[in-house]
Parts: structure tokens; sequence; C-alpha cells
């Protein structure tokens, strides 16, 4: 490594880390102007300041770009949620303030952490769904939840954890992704109700499960 790099001195390559965030937040910035639809990579290099060639050195193309500022914005909705999840008392309870937290962030106009225009919230939350990456992740956040629900008798002692994960998730990128026709999911009190009153009960005795 050069001195110039090392000390930082003005002129000196930025560490690779560093221009890929660098890049990542202006591909952010250029989907809250335009749109995940219509940001380009021409537009991305031109806000990061570097080349098209450096954006492309790090992103194979424009999809995989758009999925690293989702998938980072994700991230922080998990980091934002976990608290408020945290303090409700019940399993039920706590997905269904998750799914309050994730259709109040929608009536902001934002999708997962990230503001995107109105009519791309369910693109985004889609495009996150088909991420293996983030799937895995929001499985992992929900484990934990699922055991101590099973060390209280909430559901199960035979309950698949990974797999009940998994449906949770589904469920709530239905409740942003599909509409209702009995329940306002503007309203979190009905919100509240209709998943604390259906979610986790396949989860509880009388059914049949797979040892995880």
């Amino acid at each position: 490594m050069s001195v110039a790099m090392r000390t930082g001195r003005a002129g000196a390559t930025p560490p690779p880390a560093h221009t890929q965030a660098r890049i990542v937040d202006a591909a952010e910035r250029c989907i809250r102007r335009w749109g995940i639809r219509r940001v380009s990579m021409n537009d991305v290099a031109r806000e990061a300041g570097v080349s098209r060639g450096s954006v492309y050195r790090y992103f194979a193309d424009r999809d995989a770009l758009v999925q690293a500022v989702l998938e980072r914005s994700s991230e922080r909705q998990i980091e934002t949620a976990e608290p408020t999840i945290r303090r409700r008392r019940t399993l039920a309870a706590q997905v269904a303030e998750a799914a309050v937290f994730i259709r109040s962030h929608l009536d902001d106009e934002l999708s997962l952490g990230l503001r995107v225009h109105p009519d791309e919230a369910e693109l985004a939350t889609l495009r996150l769904a088909r991420a293996e990456q983030t799937l895995g992740r929001w499985i992992e956040f929900w484990v934990p939840y699922l055991e101590a629900a099973r060390d209280r008798g909430e559901v199960r002692r035979d309950l698949a954890l990974r797999p009940a994960a998994e449906w949770i998730m589904r469920i709530l990128v239905s409740l942003v992704t599909m509409p209702s026709v009995t329940v306002d999911l503007k309203d979190a009190a009905q919100v509240r109700r209709y998943v604390e009153g259906h979610i986790v009960r396949g989860f509880r005795s009388g059914g049949k499960g797979v040892t995880r």
C-alpha cells in the first residue's frame, strides 16, 4: 500500500469499500429523486462523482445496484423496528407490530427504510422479497422471537422455527403487496387485530409440526 493511501493525503485512491459505499449512497439519492424504474447507471455515476466504469466495477448491472440499495434499506428497517417489536409481550403482538410498522412506513411513502415514489413501494417490497439474502436476514430476525414464544408455551414444542419465520415474512409481504377487502390496512388498530387474530394460530397445539 502506498504512503498516500495509508495517510489519506489529497489525491490518494479511496479504498474499495469506501468507493462502493459512496456509489450505493448516490444510488439511494437517485432512487429517491427519480424512482426505481427510472434511475440509470449514468445518473448514479454522476451523483457519486465517479466514472460509469467505476460503477460497473462494483455492480454488474442496474438491477444489482438497486438491489444493494434496497437490501441496505431493509437492514435499516430491521434496526429501527426491532425495539418496538421487542417491547410486545406475545408473538402475535410482535408480528402485529411489525405489520403496523411496515404499513405505517408505506403511508409515509417509505418502503423498507427507503423513500421511494408512492407507486413504487410495492415494487421495492417485491424486489426485496425475491432476494434470498434479505429473506434469510428476516428469518434470522424472527427465530429468537419464535424460540421465546415456544418457551412461553405460545406455540407448540415441535414447531419448525425457520419455516415458521419464513411464513411470517410471507404474510407480512402480502400485507404490503396485496389489497384487502376485509381490513383497512391504513388503520393500525385494524391491522393489529387482524394479525393477532390469525397469524400464529397454525403454530399452536393441534397442528402437525416438523422438527427443526
